[in-house]
């Protein structure tokens, strides 16, 4: 995938994600019924309604490209491990969190390439914030995303948004405090292994900060710089990662596997991720004397 197909790409996946992000908050608005998947994990019409919307979208983009979508999962490894290029979408990431009405859910889109995320965006319909990131374009933010035209071109995107990361240790630099860990983890999954990570972190460092966030926020928050790492020590799968893991390498960062130290990556025949790190440009962040 060349630059200028990404660059053609990315724009038209911003506007699915919105017009995504739009059908959701229609319906996180009113009580919605509550079904169960096999494994136990909720499904809303949320979810329904934004996978179709996406699936329509990605469907009529540029490049025709198969999707492999978290309410679509059910396509064989025999037909997915012909795919070189594909579109990996959560259409709601954070059911739990839309369910329990603190709005940090997102909508997610990954485009990948031979297993590893190239383009990723993430809309956050409660906040209109949108995260979007593409090899050779750079991670950026952009607030208030509800107000971009339908034929907004790349550049006007970029034009009104904020290169990633946001924050910076020098920000800190004129403070006689030591600069603190920020850790962000999961406001749903918290597991005993996260919390021997955290307490052995406090032991490391003179000075440790916690943020808990739902959905792939935690992902957006160490790519704008306001947390450092963020472990996840228990289950996720392929597209609850791609799209913050695109943003966050795009922004400097990394995203690795726990025990072997590579990417995170993609297509695999099993769809669950291997436990995984999250790092920021600036991790670790230097200890002031």
């Amino acid at each position: 995938m060349t630059n200028h197909q990404l660059s053609t790409l990315l724009p038209a996946t911003i506007l699915a994600a919105l017009d995504a992000g739009r059908a959701i908050l229609e319906i996180y608005q009113h009580d919605t019924e509550i079904e169960y998947k096999a494994d136990k994990s909720p499904l809303t019409a949320a979810d329904r309604a934004s996978h179709e919307i996406l699936s329509h979208h990605l469907k009529a983009a540029p490049i025709k490209i198969p999707i492999l979508s978290e309410e679509g999962r059910d396509i064989p490894f025999t037909e997915r491990q012909e795919w070189k290029t594909f579109w990996l979408v959560d259409p709601l990431d954070g059911t739990k969190e839309f369910i329990k009405h603190n709005g940090e859910f997102t909508v997610n889109i990954a485009l990948i390439q031979n297993g590893s995320p190239q383009l990723g965006v993430i809309y956050v319909p409660v906040k209109d914030a949108m995260y979007f990131a593409a090899l050779g374009i750079g991670a950026w933010k952009l607030e208030s995303a509800a107000a971009l035209p339908e034929q907004a071109s790349l550049d006007q995107i970029k034009k009104q948004a904020n290169r990633l990361p946001l924050f910076f240790d020098s920000d800190l630099s004129n403070s006689k405090q030591p600069v603190p860990m920020t850790i962000v983890g999961s406001r749903s999954h918290v597991s005993d292994e996260f919390k021997t990570f955290v307490e052995k972190m406090k032991r490391k460092h003179r000075k440790v900060d916690f943020i808990s966030a739902g959905s792939s926020l935690k992902f957006c928050l160490v790519a704008e710089g306001r947390a450092d790492i963020y472990p996840r020590l228990g289950p996720t799968m392929e597209w609850d990662t791609a799209a913050g893991q695109a943003v966050v390498e795009q922004s400097g960062g990394v995203v690795l596997d726990a025990d072997r130290q590579t990417p995170l990556h993609y297509n695999k025949e099993n769809l669950l991720n291997p436990w995984f790190i999250v790092r920021g440009k600036h991790y670790p962040p230097q200890e002031t004397s």
